[in-house]
């Protein structure tokens, strides 16, 4: 069975990016954006469930939001407001019986994103 799933690790200080909200959208052929989920990572910077999974993971494209700014405000060796704000990850589904795992690896300063196992 399919599914996509995330995990958001915080670089800067080497653990999970635990309370971090995200969202994820599907993007219609006409470039419409819909929101599928909101969500939070836990304390090891995953989501508890998968964010789509079965007849809801189909093929198509589909956009996740990070919410790295409101994650790192307030941290004392961040500048303010932080320089990342919404880290938007655009991506597609070819074969939705597959795993897609969508991780981010994110500073205050720079993110990195790939297809995951």
């Amino acid at each position: 069975m399919g599914q996509l799933t995330t995990h958001v690790l915080d670089t800067a200080r080497g653990r999970p990016a635990a309370g971090l909200a995200l969202s994820l959208w599907r993007i219609a052929p006409s470039g419409e954006r819909v929101l599928l989920t909101t969500t939070r990572t836990n304390a090891d910077g995953r989501t508890s469930v998968p964010l789509l999974a079965g007849d809801a993971f189909t093929a198509g494209t589909y956009e996740l939001v990070f919410e790295v700014g409101d994650y790192f405000a307030g941290h004392p060796d961040v500048s303010q407001p932080p320089f990342l704000d919404q880290v938007p990850v655009r991506f597609t589904v070819a074969d939705p019986a597959a795993h897609y795992h969508v991780p981010l690896l994110v500073s205050p300063w720079s993110y990195v994103t790939y297809r995951g196992s």
